[in-house]
């Protein structure tokens, strides 16, 4: 494996296996699989569960890593192609990325979307353009349109929790939150359930509907594994018989890149909190799932964040064992 970036970049087996080679590392570790390997990790976004993941995870394989973020010991990093560097970042990524790469035997770029332009980030152009400085193997820990390490591990959790692939019901629901965000998480998971064989439902208030590419990219990979992936604005319907609801906030699509038409839309929907209600059309074991961070009171109500339906707590837990999987699979000899 020279680059993990995409889960649709491999086929439902190769996914398979490496679920496969999380669990057989869980039950029987290799404390020197990666022995003398060295993972750079360059955040050019925050972290907690990305970070703290994949040090643990290069640790317990033996090998070691390194993180790199303006916020540590640089004096900022400078993206813009062509710009005259007379102001406050010292250094260009184009020299900065291929440095940091070149220490390491792969490398981890973290890199949210600056959500100017829909276009740029539907293309993941920043991350792309990193990407190409890079003759290392590539993990790509959260893009302006992916998050693979999130969504194999999301994809692991189901598995764990015994939620049927065929004829499993899974809603991914936009929820409140004071800030746009990006759309990786939303993208990367609507896909994820899809490429798995679920009933997927995006259950999303007007003006939040996901990208057209990223629906029709879900639908096409449905198609190819016997799901199903709807939209709709109406909670009773989305939740109806549901396994699982996948929790996530994104930026309005019909004024991306606007914050204050955003910001007006969003404030209207303050009651988009998931709360036990929610639950009164779907199955008695439905689950409820969130990549973390998560606003207490704001996205969620503390009974559900608490109670049995919670499985955020694993989720994180798994982030860890799929890494360590994709770790081995991209630097064991």
């Amino acid at each position: 494996m020279n680059r993990f970036n995409d889960l649709t970049d491999f086929s439902t087996d190769e996914i398979g296996s490496l679920l496969k080679l999380a669990n057989r590392l869980e039950r029987n570790p290799e404390p020197r699989a990666l022995e003398g390997k060295v993972l750079s990790l360059l955040f050019l976004s925050p972290s907690l569960r990305t970070l703290a993941s994949f040090q643990a995870g290069m640790s317990r394989l033996g090998g070691g890593s390194f993180v790199i973020s303006p916020e540590m010991s640089i004096h900022g990093l400078e993206t813009r192609p062509g710009i005259v560097m007379d102001g406050t970042a010292a250094e260009h990524v184009r020299e900065a990325v291929p440095v940091i790469a070149s220490y390491g035997d792969a490398l981890g770029i973290r890199a949210f979307a600056e959500r100017r332009s829909l276009e740029d980030d539907l293309t993941d152009r920043e991350f792309e353009s990193l990407a190409s400085l890079v003759n290392v193997p590539l993990i790509n820990m959260e893009s302006a349109i992916q998050h693979p390490c999130q969504s194999l591990a999301d994809w692991k959790t189901l598995n764990d929790l015994e939620i049927p692939a065929q004829g499993g019901r899974f809603v991914l629901s936009w929820a409140y939150h004071p800030r746009a965000l990006p759309l990786a998480v939303p993208a990367a998971t609507v896909q994820m359930a899809a490429q798995r064989g679920m009933d997927v439902v995006v259950l999303r208030p007007p003006g939040f509907e996901l990208p057209e590419p990223i629906m029709e990219k879900a639908r096409q990979i449905a198609n190819e594994t016997g799901g199903k992936v709807t939209e709709t604005a109406d909670r009773k319907e989305a939740m109806e018989d549901a396994h699982v609801i996948y929790a996530k906030s994104w930026s309005s699509t019909s004024h991306y890149g606007n914050r204050p038409g955003d910001q007006a839309l969003r404030e209207e929907l303050v009651d988009w909190c998931i709360d036990e209600p929610w639950f009164d059309k779907a199955r008695a074991d439905c689950r409820f799932m969130h990549c973390l961070p998560v606003r207490r009171g704001v996205v969620v109500a503390d009974r559900i964040l608490d109670g049995p339906r919670s499985v955020v707590l694993q989720e994180a837990h798994n982030r860890m064992k799929v890494q360590m999987a994709v770790l081995h699979q991209m630097l064991k000899n």
